[in-house]
């Protein structure tokens, strides 16, 4: 028989390995980013943001100056069609064979034919006047597309300094956290399987809140995210995945993160091998693929990061297999 020190000793002892037991999953739950990693998180968050806000803008603007060449080039074309047609009646004019109200009033003694002279004359006049009319506007729609191509190059050289400006900031952030450094074998070959998002009238991305709820823990998430995580699913990426989590200061909170553990059914404790490698691995890869229609903002994933603006660079962790990402796809939206 135990005695009572002996049985309580008994008791401390098993209850330390059954917090050993049960905790040691959870250890492989993501947290939030805390002290300087969160730091470099919220500068990602904001030079992405602005980054893939600046790209929609250049796209946007882009697409719209090829339009507008288009029509120039017919717009120029029915210029030189009706300048040889003024020409024409100019020269006419110039010349006096252009004909008059006043002379078939003075030349004619036949009223029959005096009518009918004079209805072809209105029409002459009319549809002369209406060809100078057309060649005036069509010159002022020349000047205003010209203008308009203009516009559309400048606002495209401003996008690319807002680009080029948060590419750089996102790289400084990743190497002040020990990242950013060149990387070999990451996912390729993804295959693109979703339609785009709804855009800004500029090719920006609507602002969007937690609004709607989480499929995963039941609090909220952005319209976006849900429709990433709805589209990830139907491309059969249907492992354990967690989306919000509150505290801290990442996208978790927001509605705008996901976690895909490359595990079936839990976040394992330990590097992705085997299937579950090859799992993060198409996973990540389609994400990529995907990022412009879904409004990627970033993907992390074993050890790596992927950023529009520069592809995929290393990324510093914690040197856990959560921190590192060798457990699960981490994925940002705008």
């Amino acid at each position: 028989m135990l005695t009572a020190p002996r049985r309580i000793l008994t008791f401390l002892v098993t209850t330390c390995m059954l917090v050993i037991v049960f905790a040691d999953p959870a250890a492989a739950e993501p947290g939030e980013d805390g002290g300087s990693n969160l730091t470099v998180r919220q500068a990602l968050d904001k030079a992405l943001g602005e980054y893939n806000d600046a790209k929609g803008r250049l796209d946007k603007s882009t697409a719209d100056q090829a339009a507008i060449e288009a029509e120039l080039g017919k717009t120029q074309a029915r210029l030189a069609e009706l300048e040889v047609s003024a020409g024409s009646v100019a020269s006419a004019a110039y010349r006096g064979r252009r004909v008059s109200l006043f002379n078939v009033l003075v030349g004619s003694d036949n009223p029959d034919q005096l009518l009918h002279d004079m209805s072809t004359i209105e029409y002459m006049i009319s549809r002369d006047d209406k060809a100078l009319h057309e060649l005036a506007e069509t010159r002022k729609k020349l000047e205003q597309q010209k203008a308009d191509i203009a516009a559309a190059v400048a606002n495209q050289q401003a996008q690319l300094k807002v680009m080029e400006a948060n590419k750089k900031a996102a790289e400084d952030a990743l190497k002040k956290a020990g990242g950013g450094g060149a990387t070999t074998g990451a996912p390729t070959g993804g295959t693109v399987t979703t339609k785009p998002v709804a855009r800004n009238s500029d090719g920006s991305y609507p602002k969007e809140t937690c609004s709607l709820k989480d499929p995963t823990t039941g609090n909220c998430i952005s319209p976006r995210m849900l429709n990433a995580y709805n589209e990830a699913r139907l491309a059969g990426f249907t492992h354990y995945t967690s989306c919000y989590r509150s505290g801290g200061g990442g996208d978790h909170p927001l509605g705008k993160a996901c976690d895909f553990s490359a595990n079936k059914s839990t976040f394992v404790n330990a590097r992705a091998t085997g299937d579950d490698l090859a799992y993060g691995n198409r996973l990540a890869a389609w994400c990529v693929a995907n990022a412009k229609n879904l409004g990627v903002k970033y993907v992390i994933w074993y050890k790596r990061i992927w950023q529009p603006s520069s592809g995929w660079k290393s990324y510093g962790g914690d040197g856990t297999p959560a921190g590192d990402h060798y457990n699960h796809v981490h994925l940002s939206m705008q």
